[in-house]
């Protein structure tokens, strides 16, 4: 859902997120942006994170740095705002579903 999430904020195929080399500057910039949402938004741990994407924590712990420094910029901010969001009602609502069908199997 991250994946998705970015490509669609960032006018990027998906495919390309997830492929081995660095790409262009905009796709390694929605990978970090990927990878910070997995580590600020979700809660996973740098590990995690950059395992999505077959990066280690420090390359995962460097994106994070990136995109907090580029969020000075407003229409980055704005962009990185709004992935945040779509998450959080994403999570949310499979929390919600996962609850419901834990108690319904009672």
């Amino acid at each position: 859902m991250i994946e998705v999430t970015v490509a669609a904020a960032m006018n990027l195929p998906v495919d390309e997120l997830a492929a081995k080399t660095r790409r262009t500057a905009p796709v390694a910039f929605a990978r970090q942006v990927a990878m910070y949402c997995a580590h600020v938004t979700l809660g996973w741990s740098l590990t995690e994170a950059g395992s999505v994407f077959d990066r280690d924590r420090t390359t995962a712990a460097h994106a994070c740095r990136v995109v907090e420094d580029r969020r000075d910029d407003q229409q980055i901010d704005s962009m990185v705002q709004a992935v945040e969001d779509a998450l959080h009602v994403w999570y949310t609502a499979v929390e919600t579903v996962r609850q419901v069908s834990l108690s319904g199997a009672e």
